[in-house]
């Protein structure tokens, strides 16, 4: 996910999005634990995504 495209979305939207990555990721590091996931590299790419989505939302609270 990109960031400009995280830029269009609403603050309310972003919020939703950033739980949904965060009940996945929690789903994800739960199966890996038990057993090897097919695609380890999910994860990351998760944080990353969820990370980019903090700092949109944190440069929209301090523009206004």
């Amino acid at each position: 996910m990109k960031a400009s495209e995280l830029r269009a979305m609403s603050r309310e939207d972003l919020e939703a999005r950033y739980r949904e990555l965060a009940e996945e990721r929690f789903r994800l590091k739960f199966q890996h634990s038990i057993r090897p996931i097919d695609n380890p590299a999910r994860l990351s790419l998760l944080r990353k995504d969820m990370a980019r989505i903090k700092t949109v939302l944190n440069q929209k609270q301090n523009n206004g």
